[in-house]
């Protein structure tokens, strides 16, 4: 694995359990369901391109979806 895949992985996870921390205590679901998805998804990523785009998506959803 390389470096980047493995910082991007340590970032995205911290940030995924803080949005997953916030939704749970304000009754988010979108940044809940996004939390988990932010902290899961680094192992199935292959490149840091992937994991980046991916992750920047995710930090963007809980932003504009509203349920």
């Amino acid at each position: 694995m390389e470096t980047a895949n493995i910082i991007l992985a340590l970032i995205f996870g911290c940030i995924g359990l803080a949005y997953f921390m916030y939704g749970r205590r304000q009754k988010h679901m979108v940044a809940r369901y996004c939390g988990i998805g932010m902290a899961l998804y680094p192992y199935l990523a292959s490149s840091p391109w992937e994991m980046l785009a991916v992750g920047l998506v995710l930090m963007l959803v809980p932003r504009f979806v509203e349920v």
